[in-house]
């Protein structure tokens, strides 16, 4: 007997047979108990789900003379056995992928014109609907609105979404599901059984899981890792013949990941591109891993795992290991790794990169970028502070060492330097203080250890005057510090102020030649081109202002908004220092204003000063036609 592949050898034969569309088969089954049937069935789902099957099933049922309780055909009136023997003629399939013309549709419905001579319904099968043009799908419409009592037409497409919504509309509307890994399983081990073949259950869910929802997809690698196999179907075997990544690989670059073993990881990863896979499948099995690592975390998500029962509790036993943030980082880096692999020019490099990335995502905080910058401003503060204290150390220690030049200098009758600590409160009367005793109002000696005071005649000072140095206080210190700059927008006012301050000096004030209008705002002009280069948006600003002399050689300017007057203000002393050196006049002055409301000119462009000019003087356009010209 010559072979037959097992997609076509193990096709179910009965709604009790189909594997996965429990649902879907429980409707057409009551629909045909209750002999309510519509005329017009449309099957939307994946590839190799049982769209086409189903509809088979459903056209035998339906013409079945001895239908069982349950919905099932007998398989023993003549119609099912014409049907089995694939000699009916109640049934007709037409593959629209490749007839898909008018003519092919017309041709189809004059055989809606003859009942069935064998059976109830006549029963026309279109497969790939949406391959049919536009003209089809309308030669198609009032047939399949109003069809004869007897006709069925049940279509089957991949893509609904490229049918047109009147055909939709006349159609009961059947989803088919993907396969699940185990529904696809039993149906291999059914199948595995009856062949007589041996298999390791990890295989047969890897052979579905490449399936990805399809059972025909299923069943032919199935056959293929037979051929390979020889009849015994293993892991490593089914591995190797469809040359699939092992997940052993993944569950090991996820241990290094959490360990930070940077260097293994691309020693793992350097093995597997050996091995001839590509780095962007490594990447996509990577982030399916790691979501079904993340699922396996929660036992409400735990069902999602579409694996077999041991790769299931592997899952969950690396999830427990697992912080929900590190996984969350590490979706996201192979997700932007996916993304950009394509236009990269250095995939490898890629690849690397975001697996470093995955590395080091569960290293400490401080590593971190956002924390590093929060670090780096923290130190840049305690060096600020420290700066200040040191200042203020050498305040008190210039004073102090004042102080003490003070005490050692020799008393004479000439008038003493003042000292930054020593105020002197002369006395009304010329009396000397005594030694030992408070100072009264009269001339006694003070006594040791009090505060002494300078009394005397005019600004003579008293021998024995001598001003006791004084330690700064905790207040001292803390006045200073308040003192300095100690954030980056005092530091940046500053230091711009100091600018302009240095910036500002007029070099040039014995020239006074004399301006026009038409100099000022040329030279103005110019001074905006060349800020371009050093403040593009200020300058692109000031272009739109329009300087004027008021009072001789004053220059004011109409600002129309606050916040460009603060910018201007703080470059004035630049303005007026570069108008100065252009205009050849150091006597220049400028005044700054902000415009009302009814000072506020629109601004125009290029084109609308040229059609201004245009409407103002005919000779413009004149002579832009007689040169052709056109306004870039």
């Amino acid at each position: 007997m010559d072979y037959i592949v097992s997609a076509r050898k193990y096709r179910p034969m009965t709604f009790s047979s189909v594997v996965g569309q429990t649902a879907l088969t429980t409707t057409l089954k009551n629909a045909v108990k209750s002999g309510k049937l519509a005329h017009a069935f449309l099957f939307c789902g994946p590839r190799g789900v049982g769209k086409t099957t189903c509809a088979r099933i459903f056209a035998k049922t339906i013409n079945c003379t001895h239908v069982t309780a349950d919905g099932e055909a007998c398989n023993e009136c003549e119609s099912c056995q014409a049907f089995n023997e694939q000699r009916s003629l109640n049934i007709f399939e037409l593959d629209a992928a490749s007839n898909n013309s008018v003519e092919n549709i017309k041709t189809l419905m004059e055989q809606t014109r003859i009942p069935p001579q064998i059976g109830r319904y006549k029963v026309f099968i279109i497969d790939e609907v949406h391959m049919l043009s536009a003209a089809a799908f309308n030669a198609f419409l009032k047939t399949l609105e109003e069809p004869p009592s007897y006709v069925i037409f049940i279509l089957a497409t991949t893509e609904k979404h490229k049918i047109l919504p009147t055909i939709i509309s006349r159609c009961q509307i059947y989803d088919f599901e993907r396969m699940d890994v185990p529904h696809t399983v039993e149906h291999l081990k059914m199948v595995a059984g009856k062949e007589g073949i041996t298999y390791e259950e990890e295989a047969l869910a890897l052979i579905a899981e490449k399936a990805d929802g399809g059972m025909r997809d299923a069943l032919s690698i199935f056959d293929q890792c037979v051929s390979f196999c020889g009849g015994n179907l293993t892991y490593e075997k089914v591995v190797g013949n469809l040359n699939v990544l092992r997940s052993d690989n993944y569950f090991k670059l996820v241990e290094l990941s959490l360990a930070n073993k940077v260097a293994d990881v691309m020693v793992l990863l350097n093995s597997i591109i050996a091995s001839g896979f590509d780095g962007g499948q490594l990447i996509n099995g990577l982030a399916s891993h790691i979501r079904n690592v993340l699922m396996a975390k929660d036992p409400a998500t735990l069902p999602l795992l579409e694996v077999s029962e041991r790769q299931r509790e592997k899952y969950r036993e690396q999830a427990q290991q697992c912080p929900p943030k590190f996984l969350y980082q590490a979706l996201r880096y192979c997700n932007d790794c996916d993304i950009n692999y394509r236009a990269s020019s250095n995939k490898r490099l890629l690849v690397e990169l975001t697996l470093i990335e995955i590395a080091q995502a569960t290293q400490d905080d401080d590593v971190s970028s956002g924390r590093q910058r929060r670090k780096s401003l923290k130190n840049l503060f305690r060096k600020l502070a420290a700066s200040g204290l040191q200042q203020a150390a050498s305040q008190v220690a210039a004073t102090g060492r004042q102080t003490e030049k003070a005490q050692k200098a020799p008393v004479t009758t000439s008038a003493p330097q003042p000292s930054a600590l020593h105020t002197p409160a002369p006395s009304a009367t010329g009396t000397q203080p005594t030694t030992g005793a408070t100072p009264p109002a009269t001339g006694t000696q003070p006594t040791a250890g009090a505060t002494p005071q300078v009394t005397g005649t005019g600004n003579q000072p008293m021998v024995g005057a001598t001003p006791t140095p004084q330690r700064p206080t905790g207040a001292t210190l803390r006045t200073s510090l308040r003192n300095q700059p100690l954030s980056f927008k005092s530091l940046k006012a500053s230091q711009q102020k100091a600018d302009q301050t240095e910036e500002s000096e007029i070099t040039n004030q014995g020239e006074s030649n004399s301006f026009s209008e038409d100099d000022l705002q040329r030279e103005w002009l110019s001074m905006c081109n060349r800020m371009m280069a050093v403040m593009p948006g200020l300058a692109a600003r000031m272009k739109h202002i329009t300087p004027h002399v008021t009072e001789y050689p004053n220059i004011e300017l109409l600002v129309d908004n606050n916040q460009l007057l603060e910018q201007i203000e703080q470059i004035k002393g630049r303005i007026r220092k570069t108008m100065a050196v252009y205009l050849k006049n150091g006597q220049i002055t400028f005044s700054l204003r902000l415009a009302k409301a009814e000072e506020i000119k629109p601004v125009l462009s290029r084109r609308e000063i040229f059609e201004k000019m245009r409407e103002n003087n005919d000779a413009f356009e004149h002579l832009r036609k007689m040169l052709d010209l056109e306004l870039v």
